[in-house]
Protein backbone atom coordinates (compact mmCIF):
# COMPACT_ATOMS: atom_id res chain seq x y z
CA UNK A 1 0.00 0.00 0.00
CA UNK A 2 0.98 3.35 -0.96
CA UNK A 3 -0.17 6.98 0.05
CA UNK A 4 1.20 10.26 -0.88
CA UNK A 5 0.19 13.19 -0.10
CA UNK A 6 1.56 17.06 -0.12
CA UNK A 7 0.07 20.12 1.69
CA UNK A 8 1.88 23.35 2.77
CA UNK A 9 2.22 25.13 5.92
CA UNK A 10 2.56 29.19 6.85
CA UNK A 11 5.52 28.34 9.25
CA UNK A 12 8.71 27.59 8.56
CA UNK A 13 10.41 23.81 7.79
CA UNK A 14 11.54 23.55 11.29
CA UNK A 15 9.01 24.70 13.04
CA UNK A 16 6.93 22.23 11.06
CA UNK A 17 9.60 19.55 11.97
CA UNK A 18 9.82 20.36 15.50
CA UNK A 19 5.92 20.58 16.29
CA UNK A 20 5.58 16.96 14.45
CA UNK A 21 8.66 15.35 16.34
CA UNK A 22 7.80 16.56 20.08
CA UNK A 23 5.82 13.41 21.21
CA UNK A 24 3.26 15.59 23.24
CA UNK A 25 1.61 17.77 20.42
CA UNK A 26 1.36 13.99 18.75
CA UNK A 27 -2.29 13.38 19.88
CA UNK A 28 -3.16 17.20 18.83
CA UNK A 29 -2.75 17.00 14.99
CA UNK A 30 -3.37 12.98 15.16
CA UNK A 31 -6.28 12.91 17.55
CA UNK A 32 -6.57 9.00 16.94
CA UNK A 33 -3.66 8.72 19.54
CA UNK A 34 -5.05 8.29 22.71
CA UNK A 35 -1.53 8.01 24.79
CA UNK A 36 1.90 8.68 23.76
CA UNK A 37 4.84 7.41 25.96
CA UNK A 38 8.30 7.82 25.09
CA UNK A 39 10.42 4.99 25.24
CA UNK A 40 13.87 6.59 24.79
CA UNK A 41 15.72 8.89 27.14
CA UNK A 42 16.42 12.39 26.27
CA UNK A 43 15.26 14.77 23.09
CA UNK A 44 13.48 13.65 19.86
CA UNK A 45 16.32 12.05 17.56
CA UNK A 46 16.88 9.70 14.76
CA UNK A 47 16.27 6.06 16.58
CA UNK A 48 14.09 7.62 18.75
CA UNK A 49 10.85 5.24 20.28
CA UNK A 50 7.43 5.84 21.52
CA UNK A 51 4.25 3.59 22.39
CA UNK A 52 0.97 4.91 20.76
CA UNK A 53 -2.19 3.87 21.76
CA UNK A 54 -4.27 4.48 18.82
CA UNK A 55 -8.48 4.13 18.91
CA UNK A 56 -10.81 4.54 15.85
CA UNK A 57 -14.09 3.43 16.07
CA UNK A 58 -14.65 0.79 18.97
CA UNK A 59 -10.74 -0.79 17.90
CA UNK A 60 -7.94 0.01 20.20
CA UNK A 61 -4.20 -0.87 19.76
CA UNK A 62 -0.57 -0.37 20.27
CA UNK A 63 2.38 0.37 18.19
CA UNK A 64 5.83 1.38 19.03
CA UNK A 65 7.34 3.92 16.32
CA UNK A 66 10.71 4.77 15.46
CA UNK A 67 12.38 7.31 13.85
CA UNK A 68 14.38 5.96 11.68
CA UNK A 69 15.48 9.62 9.34
CA UNK A 70 15.61 12.88 11.96
CA UNK A 71 17.13 15.70 9.69
CA UNK A 72 15.19 18.99 11.61
CA UNK A 73 14.04 20.94 9.01
CA UNK A 74 14.59 18.73 6.15
CA UNK A 75 13.34 14.93 6.48
CA UNK A 76 11.38 12.64 8.74
CA UNK A 77 10.63 9.08 8.44
CA UNK A 78 8.68 7.03 10.96
CA UNK A 79 9.32 3.10 11.22
CA UNK A 80 6.30 1.24 12.86
CA UNK A 81 8.73 -1.42 14.98
CA UNK A 82 5.58 -2.81 16.64
CA UNK A 83 2.07 -3.16 15.97
CA UNK A 84 -0.58 -4.51 13.33
CA UNK A 85 -0.89 -1.55 10.92
CA UNK A 86 2.81 -1.95 9.47
CA UNK A 87 2.70 1.58 7.42
CA UNK A 88 5.71 3.59 7.67
CA UNK A 89 5.69 7.28 7.01
CA UNK A 90 8.00 9.94 5.34
CA UNK A 91 7.58 13.73 5.20
CA UNK A 92 9.96 15.98 3.24
CA UNK A 93 10.20 19.70 3.68
CA UNK A 94 10.91 22.29 1.27
CA UNK A 95 10.94 25.93 1.85
CA UNK A 96 8.19 27.80 0.02
CA UNK A 97 9.75 30.98 -0.62
CA UNK A 98 6.99 33.12 1.38
CA UNK A 99 8.57 31.78 4.79
CA UNK A 100 6.56 28.22 5.08
CA UNK A 101 7.13 24.98 4.09
CA UNK A 102 6.06 22.88 1.28
CA UNK A 103 6.14 19.07 2.95
CA UNK A 104 5.60 16.01 0.49
CA UNK A 105 4.37 13.14 2.98
CA UNK A 106 4.47 9.21 1.71
CA UNK A 107 3.15 6.56 3.68
CA UNK A 108 4.19 3.02 2.88
CA UNK A 109 3.71 -1.04 3.99
CA UNK A 110 3.19 -4.48 3.11
CA UNK A 111 -0.52 -5.35 4.32
CA UNK A 112 -1.01 -9.33 5.32
CA UNK A 113 -3.25 -11.62 5.99
CA UNK A 114 -6.57 -10.50 5.46
CA UNK A 115 -6.02 -7.09 5.62
CA UNK A 116 -4.41 -7.96 2.17
CA UNK A 117 -7.87 -8.09 0.41
CA UNK A 118 -8.89 -5.10 1.84
CA UNK A 119 -6.34 -2.76 0.44
CA UNK A 120 -8.73 -0.71 -1.40
CA UNK A 121 -10.73 0.29 1.39
CA UNK A 122 -8.17 0.53 3.70
CA UNK A 123 -6.38 3.15 1.10
CA UNK A 124 -8.77 5.33 1.46
CA UNK A 125 -9.54 5.85 4.91
CA UNK A 126 -5.19 5.76 5.89
CA UNK A 127 -5.33 8.78 3.07
CA UNK A 128 -8.71 10.25 4.38
CA UNK A 129 -6.71 9.74 7.99
CA UNK A 130 -3.66 11.92 7.15
CA UNK A 131 -5.36 14.45 5.24
CA UNK A 132 -7.46 15.47 8.26
CA UNK A 133 -4.17 15.05 10.74
CA UNK A 134 -2.25 17.01 7.91
CA UNK A 135 -5.01 20.08 8.30
CA UNK A 136 -4.73 20.01 12.08
CA UNK A 137 -0.98 19.57 12.23
CA UNK A 138 -0.91 23.32 9.84
CA UNK A 139 -3.38 24.90 12.11
CA UNK A 140 -1.81 24.04 14.98
CA UNK A 141 1.61 24.62 13.66
CA UNK A 142 0.17 27.92 12.25
CA UNK A 143 -1.25 28.89 15.57
CA UNK A 144 1.20 28.27 17.94
CA UNK A 145 4.37 28.86 16.08
CA UNK A 146 6.86 26.37 17.20
CA UNK A 147 10.51 27.28 18.43
CA UNK A 148 12.52 25.78 15.54
CA UNK A 149 14.88 22.16 15.90
CA UNK A 150 18.48 23.16 17.82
Amino acid sequence: MRIEQRFTVARPPGEVFAYMTNPENLAAWQPSKISVEPLSDGPPRQGYRVKERTKMGLRKWDQVVEFTEFEPGRALTTHIVEGSVPVDGRWTFEDDDAGGARVHFVAEGELTGAARFAEPLLRRGVDRSFRRYHALLARNVEAAGVPPAP
